[in-house]
C-alpha cells in the first residue's frame, strides 16, 4: 500500500478553485506563473504542474483560492462505494492519527445528494483507516487542521483530493484589521487584474475601506508573493514534498519584490475607523507604509486627472441600506463627470441593479461573484 500511485503523480494535474465569473483571469495567470495547459471549468481551472510550478502556483497566484491535488477519481453512486473508496487510500503518507484534518466537499448531479453527507462518510473512512491502522483516530478540526481533504462528486463521479494550499488563499495574512462586509482579497486582485493596471497612471480608491484594493494593487505592482505572509501550506504534506525546491521557489519569488514610487497608490474613505484599518492592514506588506490614506468623503476631494479609479462602493444588500447606496453611487457618478476627466474608472457595483444609477455610459461590464452575490465590474472611459 505505501506504493500507492496517486492521481495528481501520474498525470501531474491539478485543479485551482476559484471565484465564479473569474476562470478565464484564472487560467491566465496560471499560464503566467508557468502552468500547462490551463483548462477553465466550472468555479476553477484544470492545469499541468512540475513541483517547482506547483509550490509556485501556490505561492504566489492572486486570484485562486485553493490549488488541489487529486488523489483517486471513481464512479459514485452509494455512500457504501464513497467510504470503501476513501478508506483504499493510503492516509498514513498524508497524515499520523496524533494531527487533524477535514474534510470539505462539494456535490451536484449526484444520487449522494448532501454534501455534508458526503464530506462525512470521507471523514469517518480516514478516521476508520487510522483506527484499524492504529488504534487511534486523529481529531477533525475544521478551523486549522494539519490537513485539509476535498471531495467533488459531480453527476455520480467522485474525486477525492488534498488541498495544497492549506487553506483557503485569499487568507494573505496582512489582514488585522477590518470593517462589515471587507472585500475578499481574491476579488480585489481579480478587480485589479481586470483593469490592466500595472503602474502606469496613479492607481485611486476614492472608497477604500480597509484597504483591500490598495493592499492587492501594491502586492500586485511591488511582485509582493500573495503567500508571502502564510506560514502554512499544504504541499509540505504531500509524500513526495520537496523541500529544497521549494526553498529556491520561494528565494526566486521574495527576489523579484520591487518598491512603491511615492504617490502611485492612494485611498480614501468617509469612515475614520475604516482608515485606521486600512492603514494597520497596509503596515503588514512590504512598500506599505507608501500608500496615501486620508479620511476623506469623496464629495470634498478636488477630483483626479489622467489617474485610474478603482473601488467598490456601498452594495445596500438590507433593505433599509439600498437607497444610500443608490445615492452614493449616483452622486459619484457625478463626481467623476464633473472633476476627474482625462481618467478611467473602475466601479465594482454589488448588485446589478446599482449600474443604472451611475447616470453614465459604461464601456465595459464584467459579471462577476462576491461570494452568492452576482455583480458588475463597469468600466467607465471619463472623457
Amino acid at each position: 500500500m505505501t506504493d500507492q500511485q496517486f492521481l495528481y503523480q501520474e498525470k501531474q494535474q491539478y485543479f485551482a478553485q476559484c471565484g465564479r465569473g473569474i476562470e478565464e483571469f484564472a487560467a491566465e495567470e496560471l499560464a503566467e506563473l508557468g502552468a500547462g495547459n490551463p483548462e477553465p471549468a466550472y468555479r476553477g481551472v484544470y492545469f499541468t504542474a512540475s513541483k517547482t510550478v506547483l509550490y509556485a502556483v501556490n505561492y504566489c497566484s492572486r486570484i485562486s483560492s485553493r490549488i488541489l491535488a487529486p488523489l483517486v477519481h471513481f464512479g459514485c453512486h452509494t455512500e457504501k462505494v464513497l467510504y470503501r473508496k476513501a478508506m483504499e487510500i493510503d492516509w498514513s503518507r498524508f497524515l499520523s492519527p496524533d494531527q487533524t484534518f477535514a474534510v470539505f466537499a462539494n456535490v451536484s448531479g449526484s444520487q449522494i445528494n448532501h454534501s455534508k453527507f458526503a464530506a462525512l462518510r470521507v471523514k469517518d473512512a480516514i478516521a476508520d483507516f487510522f483506527r484499524e491502522k492504529t488504534g487511534i483516530r486523529p481529531s477533525v478540526d475544521t478551523r486549522e487542521p494539519d490537513l485539509w481533504v476535498n471531495l467533488n462528486l459531480r453527476d455520480n463521479f467522485a474525486t477525492i483530493s488534498v488541498d495544497t494550499s492549506g487553506g483557503a488563499l485569499h487568507r494573505r495574512g496582512y489582514r488585522k484589521s477590518s470593517v462589515p462586509a471587507p472585500l475578499q482579497e481574491t476579488l480585489a486582485a481579480a478587480v485589479i487584474r481586470i483593469s490592466g493596471w500595472t503602474g502606469e497612471t496613479p492607481l485611486v480608491d476614492p472608497m477604500c475601506g480597509s484597504g483591500t484594493i490598495p493592499a492587492e494593487a501594491l502586492m500586485a505592482y511591488c511582485r509582493v508573493p500573495a503567500g508571502f505572509r502564510r506560514e502554512k501550506w499544504g504541499f509540505t504534506r504531500l509524500p513526495d514534498f520537496d523541500g529544497k525546491v521549494w526553498r529556491k521557489v520561494k528565494q526566486d519569488a521574495d527576489g523579484l519584490v520591487r518598491p512603491l514610487p511615492d504617490g502611485l497608490i492612494s485611498g480614501f474613505d468617509i469612515d475614520g475607523r475604516a482608515v485606521d484599518a486600512a492603514s494597520e492592514n497596509l503596515s503588514e506588506i512590504p512598500g506599505g507604509d507608501r500608500v496615501q490614506l486620508r479620511r476623506r468623503d469623496f464629495h470634498d476631494l478636488k477630483g483626479f486627472r489622467g489617474v485610474t479609479i478603482v473601488t467598490n462602493p456601498p452594495y445596500g444588500v438590507r433593505l433599509g441600506e439600498q437607497q444610500y447606496a443608490q445615492r452614493t453611487i449616483r452622486d459619484f457618478g457625478d463626481f467623476l463627470k464633473q472633476n476627474c476627466t482625462g481618467s478611467t474608472a473602475w466601479i465594482l457595483c454589488g448588485s446589478v441593479g446599482l449600474m443604472k444609477h451611475i447616470g453614465l455610459r459604461t464601456s465595459k461590464r464584467v459579471p462577476l461573484f462576491n461570494g452568492p452575490l452576482e455583480t458588475r465590474l463597469v468600466k467607465l472611459d471619463l472623457y
